[in-house]
């Protein structure tokens, strides 16, 4: 290590010092293993300046910047880009890896969290939680009878992405009855199997599933996973859950579809772009439950995302493998010098 190894903070999510949206992340040990750390400079837009994190020797990023390979190379002191959250869209791994640098995440942190968030916001529309709350506070009881919800017994719940948080999502839904199907980019069988998850590709899984969830990550092959087609063939009783980034669905067509009826409701805890505009016509929907991108961001979220970033951050600077790099192979060759 350096003798001065300097941490950049994101400033999207942190301020001056070095308290954050999330609580406290632990800085403090990023100074008891000898590392300095200071917030930066808000970015403009959704990229940092290549002389504002020039003088790092890594970035934490709180949020969803864009790190560019020429932004890399033009700081090239910078050799860690830590994520606080699982999430990398903005970030090109092979690009970066060829700059040298290493990317981190916190996918076992993030896993457990995201996934009840897509149970809670699935249990809130079957029971139509928001339609029920609307008629209580507005003193509507005689129009109870009409919010009965669908239930999940018996149903289908089709997940677009078993990976970690999907994955994680099969095992919460085990004990209520529903059969489960998904898609799965690795087309890692064996895994599927032991979850007991029947593999499907998108077509299917949009007709026959009661409730659809969105695990997937954000590449430029999985924009608007959930487009017009795909929300033609879904069930007009059928809901969709969106936890993991909004730039997976087609926002336009998944509005015409809620307004036309075509698909029942919608729970959504991202959106594209965020914060979305006042006048966005999703916001004002009645079969639509919109949270601002937050809905996981519960203590436990909060004290793992932390762990595991700063674990990263230290490992790194001590010259250790950390527990989840993008591409290991970008750590094994600037520790042998290559």
């Amino acid at each position: 290590m350096s003798e001065r190894y300097r941490v950049g903070l994101t400033a999207d999510c942190a301020r001056p010092d070095g308290s954050t949206i999330f609580g406290d992340v632990g800085l403090d040990r990023l100074t008891a293993a000898g590392l300095e750390w200071e917030v930066m400079p808000d970015a403009e837009g959704h990229e940092l300046a290549a002389d504002v994190i020039a003088g790092y020797d890594a970035v934490l990023s709180f949020g969803h910047l864009r790190f560019p390979r020429a932004l890399l190379r033009a700081a090239p002191r910078v050799k860690h880009i830590a994520r606080f959250g699982a999430g990398y869209d903005g970030i090109d791994p092979a690009a970066l890896a060829a700059e040298g640098v290493v990317v981190t995440t916190t996918p076992t942190a993030v896993r457990r969290p995201l996934a009840l968030s897509a149970l809670t916001l699935l249990l809130a529309l079957s029971h139509r939680l928001l339609d029920n709350h609307r008629a209580a506070t507005s003193g509507r009881w005689a129009d109870r009878g009409a919010y009965r919800g669908t239930g999940v017994a018996g149903r289908t719940v089709g997940i677009l992405g078993l990976g970690s948080m999907g994955s994680d999502l099969v095992g919460l839904l085990a004990p209520l009855g529903v059969r489960v199907i998904a898609t799965d980019r690795s087309g890692n069988t064996e895994r599927a199997a032991a979850l007991g998850v029947e593999l499907v590709d998108t077509d299917r899984l949009a007709a026959e599933s009661d409730y659809v969830v969105v695990a997937a990550a954000l590449t430029e092959s999985s924009r608007h996973l959930v487009d017009r087609d795909f929300l033609a063939a879904m069930k007009p009783t059928a809901y969709l859950v969106n936890v993991a980034r909004g730039g997976l669905v087609d926002q336009a067509a998944l509005t015409d579809a809620l307004r036309e009826g075509r698909i029942a409701g919608a729970g959504l805890d991202v959106l594209d772009p965020e914060p979305p505009s006042p006048d966005e016509p999703l916001l004002r929907m009645d079969n639509v439950l919109v949270t601002p991108h937050a809905l996981c961001w519960t203590a436990d979220f909060t004290a793992g995302v932390a762990t595991s970033v700063i674990e990263a951050i230290i490992d790194v600077a001590h010259g250790r493998r950390p527990a989840h790099p993008l591409d290991p192979r970008v750590f094994d060759r600037w520790r042998r010098g290559d």
